[in-house]
């Protein structure tokens, strides 16, 4: 497939609109999704819950604990993990606020109960309630955090680039984590910290991604004068096209595999980077490389010697 992208010249600028389109679209939707639910779904990271940990006479798989846990009515969302010794395991699950010491007891009786766990005998060495990991005012300072580091980013490729160059990327960026959440938000599942860093990895693969195209449009701006502005910017997208699309594929393949085969513990994290793969390829060629063109269009025309140069149907259209 890759003879599709060799000498590529696809007109992607002339659905810049549609790109916008789509991308706003899918915001609104999301944003109406989670406020008829009254929010975004948070793990138990967030919440906090009921901890449980269990001693068993023989080692025992984790999924047969979270199979029988998924079936127990009252729980929003459980975590099986090992402690110490292989036969030691620790559930974490959220449960209705001031239910957390009705929720023990019938915790032990559902796992007994359970035919996952039919033959495995096991004891209960301690219950008890735990507050969410990330409080309040941890999470006022990582939104500050990311703010800090979204203008630091726009600095840095204004310095790099043009102005309007970190705009551009500030914008996709923003974009991509926007509607990273939204997808999620629409999947109904949970944010947890795990999801969480994966959308801060996102941000950096998007953010690479989009500066390799403008890194090609800065270079066409030299050795291209006597083009448009709009037919720089589309023969950048299309010379990275090819780049984009193995280096995308490749993550895909691989997030693919860890997806099917890596185990529910992990879903949502490769679930969260499958979005953002996605989104972030689709963001650099339909939103950070156009609004550079409209940037220009808007406030530079005029005034570079591109400008001045014939005008290409591509992307002429606004």
């Amino acid at each position: 497939m890759i003879w599709l992208f060799k000498d590529a010249n696809y007109p992607f600028l002339r659905y810049k609109r549609w790109g916008y389109a789509i991308s706003i679209g899918l915001t609104l939707l999301a944003l109406a999704v989670v406020t008829i639910r009254g929010g975004l779904r948070y793990s138990i990271d967030f919440t906090g819950g009921t901890l449980v940990q269990l001693e068993f006479a023989e080692p025992v798989e984790s999924q047969a604990l979270r199979d029988a846990l998924s079936e127990m009515e009252g729980l929003t969302s459980s975590e099986v993990q090992r402690f110490g010794d292989v036969n030691d395991i620790v559930i974490r699950v959220q449960v209705p606020p001031g239910d957390e010491n009705v929720f023990r007891d019938r915790i032990e009786s559902r796992l007994r109960e359970a035919p996952q766990l039919e033959g495995k005998e096991f004891r209960v060495v301690r219950t008890e309630a735990v507050g969410p990991k990330i409080g309040s005012e941890l999470k006022s300072q990582a939104i500050r955090a990311i703010l800090y580091a979204m203008v630091l980013i726009m600095i840095y490729v204004a310095f790099r680039f043009d102005l309007k160059f970190g705009v551009a990327a500030i914008i996709a960026t923003i974009h991509d984590i926007v509607m990273s959440v939204g997808i999620f938000a629409l999947a109904d599942k949970e944010i947890s910290l795990a999801v969480v860093a994966a959308f801060l990895t996102i941000v950096g693969y998007s953010l690479n991604d989009t500066i390799v195209v403008f890194d090609r449009i800065r270079e066409n701006l030299r050795s291209m004068r006597r083009e448009s502005y709009a037919e720089i910017v589309n023969t950048s997208v299309n010379q990275t096209l090819s780049r984009t699309i193995i280096t995308g594929g490749a993550t895909l393949i691989v997030l693919l595999f860890l997806y099917f085969m890596g185990g529910s513990v992990i879903h949502d994290f490769v679930f969260a980077l499958l979005i953002g793969i996605l989104i972030g390829t689709y963001s650099s060629i339909f939103i950070a490389a156009p609004l550079v063109l409209e940037w220009h269009l808007r406030f530079e025309e005029g005034r570079t010697p591109a400008a001045g140069a014939r005008k290409s149907k591509v992307g002429a259209r606004r």
